[in-house]
């Protein structure tokens, strides 16, 4: 039995769990990869929705292993973010979203006065602590074709043409404008902008 426990993070918006498609994919990828797993699951016959949770906002945690170990639901709201700071870690793994965050968390306590980190990886930017990130260039919003973790609202966006990929060096951040966070339960039209100027 693997010890490695794994986890999906899933937006519960009005009763409904948004981007099933794209959570499945990766479920299912991860346990494949990691637990040599080839039959498939499906979200929508192993999570049971509480009938209270039919309006608002609410995270919906997995977490599994060979088995699921457990499904909660939690009210988000999202943490507010108007400044990065880059960090340099050239060793960081994180390419499935595993419930052992220690790396992250470590890296998270480098911030300073800012409110979150943006990883750098031998001279790429990845990540945040817990969202991929874009760039607004002017013309098109630009995300980092190398990420830590290729996050579920990241692949939806790329396949509806909203956002592309390029290879983002730490000193091409000041070449863009703005920049805004994306993950399963921002809603990439409304999170805030983070202006390039205190990403620093």
């Amino acid at each position: 039995m693997s010890s490695i426990l794994c986890i999906e993070t899933i937006c519960l918006k009005d009763g409904q769990l948004v981007n099933l498609n794209y959570h499945n994919e990766r479920l299912n990828r991860t346990r494949s990869a990691y637990f040599g797993e080839t039959e498939k699951w499906d979200l929508n016959a192993l999570i049971v929705l509480p009938s209270e949770l039919n309006q608002g906002l609410y995270k919906c945690r997995l977490t599994y292993g060979e088995v699921v170990e457990k499904v909660e639901f939690e009210p988000y709201r999202p943490r507010p973010v108007g400044s990065l700071r880059l960090v340099e870690d050239d060793g960081i793994v994180y390419d499935f979203k595993f419930k052992d965050r220690t790396e992250l968390q470590q890296l998270f306590e480098k911030r300073g006065e800012a409110d979150d980190v943006l990883i750098v990886k031998k001279g790429l930017i990845t990540d945040t602590s817990y969202a991929n990130i874009v760039f607004w260039d002017g013309e098109q919003w630009v995300t980092p074709a190398a990420p830590l973790l290729q996050g579920t609202k990241r692949a939806q966006l790329l396949k509806e043409g909203m956002i592309v990929e390029q290879k983002i060096r730490a000193q091409d951040v000041p070449k863009y404008s703005h920049a805004r966070l994306i993950n399963a339960l921002l809603d990439f039209e409304t999170t805030p902008d983070i202006p390039v100027e205190d990403i620093r």
